[in-house]
């Protein structure tokens, strides 16, 4: 009786096994495989659509800034990135969400091949062919050897193959300083919209042949110590050094909220409608940022003192837009979570609050997003 017992037991195991198995070995998603040019339907294309981007995403949505009407986001991502996209897929099951999907390449893409044609190219044409804009969300540090510079010790390497596909995919859409004769994609669409956010706007600068500050505070400011990365100033911070000496204090922000400044002529002032005398808060989370500018790129805000750039965009496609901080992020939009500044704030604050308190802050983010909205959304 013990066998026969066990003997149910290991059937019914291998029953669940093989099941597991084959639902695990399904063809990845490939939407772009069979997806048509949309006639009445606004697509988005993003890259790295992990689950918390999505919830940005949905966030936006909650807001009223994505587009109404008939409106999908098409998930793009390689097959060999460390982010378990699995867990994204399955989020967009569990909350039966209908206008999500995404496109799994697998072709392969490395350092020597990324600023020319090459396996992906083809897929690359179809994404921009059947899409209505794109956007490059945050990340990891770039690996310098792709805008041709050595390592740092502080530069953090984590996703070369993220990379890899995204400079590649720039490269494609922009055309750079490593190719002057390749014709990017826009060229056949000089409106298509494309907006890079943090590591997307680093990644517009280097896969358009310009190169990173590999860390702000060291090499830009010349500091080696937290402390004295603090005394400088809250404007300077661009993520909270607080965090380094203070990591148990969990009400203590992460990232750091500080104003920009506006260059003459930029989309920011013509399209937007902010005038030269703004200075909205933005909220930054990084330690590198732009240095030699891409090919094609112009600088459109920088931080307050001018030495960090906040914001590029392109000279001649006049819907490429990069920016160094986080509008997508959901707390921008929260009114019950409150965080701190620094450990001795008395206080603790929302991030919405903060910037309905400093305009035109709040007011900015909102504007980004129409603008941007209003250039990928069907007539």
């Amino acid at each position: 009786m013990k066998s026969r017992h066990f003997l149910r037991i290991s059937a019914t195991f291998i029953a669940v096994f093989l099941l597991t198995g084959l639902a695990g070995a399904q063809a990845p998603p490939r939407f772009f495989d069979t997806a048509v040019v949309p006639a009445d339907t606004t697509r988005l294309a993003i890259c790295y659509p992990s689950k918390g981007t999505l919830q940005d995403i949905l966030a936006l949505k909650e807001q009223g800034l994505l587009p109404a009407g008939n409106f999908e986001i098409v998930g793009i991502y390689h097959a060999k990135e460390r982010t378990n996209y699995r867990e994204a897929r399955k989020f967009v099951l569990d909350e039966k969400i209908d206008w999500i999907h995404f496109h799994e390449i697998t072709a392969e893409i490395g350092p020597a091949d990324l600023y020319k044609t090459n396996a992906a190219s083809k897929e690359f044409s179809d994404i921009v062919r059947k899409s209505d804009g794109l956007i490059f969300f945050g990340g990891p540090d770039i690996p310098p050897a792709a805008y041709g510079e050595k390592t740092s010790l502080l530069t953090v390497i984590m996703d070369p193959q993220r990379h890899y596909l995204e400079l590649s995919l720039v490269f494609h859409l922009l055309g750079g300083a490593q190719d002057t004769s390749f014709k990017g994609l826009l060229e056949e669409r000089p409106n298509f919209p494309v907006l890079g956010i943090c590591l997307g706007m680093q990644t517009l600068n280097a896969g358009t042949g310009g190169t990173l500050v590999q860390d702000v505070w060291t090499d830009i400011y010349g500091k080696k110590y937290v402390e004295d990365v603090i005394a400088m100033g809250q404007p300077n911070w661009h993520t909270n050094p607080w965090r380094k000496l203070h990591p148990e204090t969990r009400e203590l922000l992460a990232y750091m909220l500080h104003p920009i400044q506006f260059s003459p002529g930029s989309k920011f002032l013509a399209e937007m409608g902010f005038t030269p005398a703004d200075q909205p808060y933005i909220m930054s989370a990084h330690h590198q940022a732009a240095s030699r500018i891409g090919r094609g790129l112009k600088i459109a805000a920088a931080s307050l003192d001018g030495k960090v750039v906040e914001a590029v965009e392109h000279t001649k496609y006049r819907n490429v837009l990069g920016v160094q901080f986080h509008p997508e992020f959901s707390m921008l939009w929260d009114t019950e979570q409150k965080h701190k500044f620094t450990p001795a704030d008395q206080e603790l604050i929302a991030i919405n609050g903060f910037l309905k308190a400093h305009p035109p802050s709040l007011e900015f983010h909102k504007r980004l997003w129409e603008w941007f909205f209003n250039l990928v959304k069907k007539p």
